[in-house]
């Protein structure tokens, strides 16, 4: 993170020293294999600690105490015509949530959550890169590299980390872990905002490789729903050395064109639900994939704004009865809209729609093994007849009961069992 927004960097010999000591105190074997496997193979200390810096965030008091005064000076417009969310979020519904972020919400609580995972970045291709990087004390867990979407952020994950990477303390077993990397996006949260056109998802997942291979993993395995969807999805089709398989919660596999006749039941659901989202749910993607600058304005200068403009996406993508308090909180919805309001990252991201304009919703086959799990109130749940067309090495499909767009943050426990069960023919060879 830059000095701008609270950056805590180590030396390059203080980095590789603090990964020493650390392994030299714990006296344990997963210790010393965590601090080797960082440092990579076949690099010295020396050249991996210029490579990878330790991070952690702690906001300026000024920024949070500027974001309240904003709050409570904010100029709103009258009710809509309408009394549901078919305009937006109701004007009592956002002034509720405006009012228990000036005087009830704590950021403080949320930073110390973050600061409790290991963070680190890193620059690839000129763009620093934040991500999370938590190992297992089970020395034969598989890696896996998890990326976020839009609005999302590596905080989604936060209550699948500890699951996955320590399984016996939550009814799994130790041939269950993974090391979790959890990379933020170019522009999103702590990674490095783009300075010039070019970081689509091809450029992406071709760091995301990069990334694994600076951090020793010649074995792994990925995940991503959303954006990351479409980033795991080109790494897959990429090829590169050591990835053994996907997962999706997002597949991306509606035909072009479309079939108008011979649908199965899920097919014909699959049709009217995206026929919906493009008639009625379509607005924010035109406009960010046109006029990312043009709406930044907007909620860069606007903290109310910035809560209506997630705020309604947290009611209509998550699985919940109405009121997207049923499920998610206040406060996890909350740390979403802070994250993005304290990095000034309402461009940035946005560009992630303008940098991937033009992107299918089939985006072609994946020859390597592919998994997917299918909740029911994502975007457009995937039919498998369509996944089995584009992913010729289907090795786990699984329609849940429960669970939205933002999956791992909505349903953790079953996110993190899909997983354990994607990837359990993956651990060998």
């Amino acid at each position: 993170m830059t000095e701008q927004i609270g950056t805590e960097r180590a030396s390059g010999d203080g980095f590789a020293n603090a990964w020493s000591r650390r392994a030299v105190l714990q006296g344990g074997a997963a210790a010393a294999i965590a601090a080797t496997s960082l440092l990579g193979a076949g690099k010295t200390r020396a050249e991996t600690a210029a490579a990878i810096t330790r991070f952690k965030y702690a906001s300026p008091q000024g920024a949070l105490d500027d974001l309240k005064q904003r709050l409570a000076r904010t100029r709103w417009p009258e009710r809509g015509t309408a009394t549901d969310w078919s305009q937006g979020a109701p004007l009592a519904r956002l002034r509720a949530l405006i009012g228990y972020w000036r005087t009830g919400y704590d950021w403080r609580r949320c930073e110390t959550i973050l600061n409790g995972f290991e963070q680190y970045r890193t620059a690839i291709e000129g763009l620093n890169f934040h991500f999370l990087h938590v190992r297992s004390r089970h020395a034969d867990a598989l890696p896996l590299v998890i990326t976020h979407g839009w609005p999302g952020s590596v905080m989604e994950f936060f209550k699948i980390i500890h699951p996955l990477t320590n399984p016996t303390a939550h009814g799994g077993q130790a041939q269950d872990a993974f090391h979790i990397v959890a990379p933020s996006l170019p522009g999103f949260a702590f990674s490095d905002k783009p300075a010039e056109r070019g970081w689509n998802a091809d450029r992406i997942a071709r760091a995301w490789s990069e990334l694994m291979r600076r951090l020793g993993y010649a074995r792994y395995v990925a995940q991503g729903g959303d954006w990351g969807a479409v980033v795991t999805t080109r790494l897959a089709q990429q090829r590169p050395p050591g990835l053994a398989g996907i997962h999706l919660n997002m597949p991306l596999v509606i035909p072009d064109p479309i079939p108008t006749s011979g649908l199965t039941p899920s097919e014909q659901q699959a049709v009217e639900r995206l026929k919906r989202f493009q008639s009625d749910g379509f607005g924010y993607f035109q406009l960010q994939a046109t006029r990312p600058q043009t709406i930044g304005y907007a909620l860069a200068d606007s903290p109310a704004g910035q809560a209506a403009w997630i705020y309604e996406k947290f009611h209509a993508w998550t699985d919940n009865n109405g009121d997207p308090e049923s499920a998610l909180t206040r406060d996890e919805m909350l740390d979403t809209i802070t994250l993005y309001w304290l990095t000034n990252s309402a461009a940035s991201s946005a560009r992630m729609y303008l940098e991937n304009a033009g992107t299918a919703p089939n985006a072609g086959v994946v020859e390597l093994r592919v998994g997917c799990s299918i909740f029911p109130r994502e975007i457009v749940p995937a039919p498998r007849r369509w996944a089995e067309r584009v992913y010729p090495n289907l090795i786990h499909w699984n329609e849940l009961d429960r669970g939205g767009h933002f999956a791992a943050f909505e349903q953790p426990a079953l996110f993190a069992r899909e997983l354990r069960d994607c990837f359990r023919s993956l651990r060998r060879p």
